[in-house]
């Protein structure tokens, strides 16, 4: 199961539309698109939703090439 994590490569603004492409499959131009697309329909509340989940959704891990190797 592929947990969802905000990205920390294809970040525009907090990483959440990366992380939901990456968690996806989908481009995450798709989903930046649909946020601000639906957040005029909304009158906001998406953006409001927006912020809530990069609240809570945590930044993805970062690895540290260095030690990969290393138990």
């Amino acid at each position: 199961m592929k947990k969802l994590f905000r990205s920390t490569t294809d970040s525009k603004l907090t990483g959440l539309c990366g992380g939901l492409g990456q968690w996806l499959g989908i481009d995450p131009t798709i989903i930046r698109l649909l946020v601000v697309i639906t957040s005029f329909f909304s009158f906001g509340a998406v953006l409001i939703a927006y912020f809530i989940a990069t609240l809570v959704v945590p930044k993805a891990p970062s690895q540290d090439f260095r030690f990969a190797d290393h138990y």
